[in-house]
């Protein structure tokens, strides 16, 4: 009786045992599976840390790059053509025309004032492609139709665009860099697309502005530009990606689902960073 009762002890006291040892294997077990977990979760977050970083110095190199290439080209402006117009113009202005008789001094000077006119017409191109007149007096909705009514009346596509909410302007700043990522994007597609439409449209929703540019050649998805964007050889690509990062907002490539035209959208906040007038 003694002995049968000690081997039931000893049997409930070893299922005992080795039922702790297995919930101990078990904790243990996901205590080490939390951890190694974690640290694969914290590593990935470093990863996407250091690319987010990477990428923000790429936006920013694009963003100078850009900057210094628009300085050189109005530098090259002014020094290639206004240059020589105004060291021509001294010509005809110098200290020894007041010896010359009076026929040859209105010549010299009507030729100089020719020149001085030639100049200014030239420092207003120069200034009207910095910023556009139509633009700065009317806002981006007439500059953004007058951009689209040329390319129509050049008769090598159909090119149109509406603005359906567009009652109040947004600030000079924001006009500008909105209407300059649309003259790239335009460019790129008149450029590579070979399109025979191109159409953009307008609209606010909740708290969003978008715009969308519709097109029928070849187009990018949004793999392409996220490809391109990272390479050396889409540095206009990474300029619109720079400067809608500066406006907040996002912009996405993508093929219609009936296969027919390509899409890409500008996703911008209604206030921030600018906000309206």
């Amino acid at each position: 009786m003694y002995l049968l009762q000690a081997t039931n002890f000893s049997n409930v006291s070893i299922v005992l045992f080795l039922g702790t040892l297995g919930m101990l294997v078990l904790t243990i077990s996901l205590i080490l599976f939390i951890i190694f977990h974690q640290r694969r979760v914290i590593r990935y977050q470093m990863r996407l840390q250091e690319m987010e970083q990477e990428q923000q110095k790429l936006l920013i190199v694009a963003s100078i790059k850009l900057q210094e290439e628009e300085r050189q080209r109005l530098a090259a402006d002014l020094h290639d053509d206004a240059g020589p117009l105004l060291a021509t113009a001294r010509l005809y202005l110098n200290e020894n025309l007041v010896n010359q008789d009076k026929v040859t001094q209105l010549q010299a000077i009507f030729q100089a004032r020719q020149i001085i006119d030639d100049t200014i017409q030239l420092v207003r191109n120069i200034s009207h492609s910095l910023m556009p007149p139509t633009l700065k007096n009317f806002g981006l909705e007439s500059a953004v139709n007058d951009l689209f009514q040329k390319i129509s009346n050049s008769g090598t596509l159909n090119a149109s665009s509406r603005f359906h909410e567009y009652r109040e302007r947004l600030k000079p700043e924001k006009e500008l860099t909105i209407f300059r990522i649309i003259q790239e994007l335009v460019n790129n597609i008149l450029k590579h697309s070979n399109s025979s439409f191109i159409h953009l449209t307008q609209n606010v929703h909740a708290d969003k502005f978008y715009l969308r540019i519709h097109h029928d050649g070849r187009g990018l998805e949004q793999a392409d530009f996220d490809k391109l964007t990272k390479s050396a050889a889409g540095l206009g690509l990474k300029n619109i990606t720079s400067r809608m990062g500066v406006l907040g907002g996002t912009i996405s490539f993508e093929k219609d689902i009936s296969q027919t035209y390509y899409k890409v959208t500008l996703e911008l906040p209604r206030d921030d960073p600018y906000g309206s007038q």
